[in-house]
């Protein structure tokens, strides 16, 4: 049965870390686009990061670039989103996402979020003092 857990998330305060781990299974990862999506309260989805199958193409929104990287190991099923430098406007459900396809050498651009195959379900991100 194929899962992708979350796992990860908590409440700190704002310019702490957390690091969230995205464990896969009934797929084997290495054939899979990752990407982290958030919802903050009373706004949309929005992507975050997405990482190619070898991990050799990353790409981030500007809100956290220099601040979030993106990794994987896929000898461990998993990947994760280390971040850093957490600000109240990070707050929201994060979410993994995977999809059976590349990223395009050329735009390096993440796809699309109805592209993904599978999504977890999710875990909480609270930035507040």
């Amino acid at each position: 049965q194929l899962q992708l857990v979350e796992s990860g998330g908590g409440l700190v305060q704002p310019g702490g870390s957390l690091r969230l781990s995205c464990a896969a299974s009934g797929i084997t990862l290495d054939y899979y686009t990752i990407a982290w999506f958030r919802q903050a309260p009373g706004k949309e989805r929005e992507g975050v990061s997405c990482s190619s199958r070898s991990g050799g193409i990353t790409n981030y929104a500007d809100s956290v670039k220099g601040r979030f990287t993106i990794s994987r190991d896929n000898a461990k099923n998993t990947g994760y989103l280390q971040m850093n430098s957490l600000k109240p406007e990070d707050t929201g459900i994060y979410y993994c996402a995977v999809y059976r396809g590349g990223v395009s050498l050329l735009t390096r651009r993440c796809p699309g979020p109805d592209q993904y195959d599978y999504w977890g379900q999710g875990t909480q991100v609270t930035v507040s003092s």
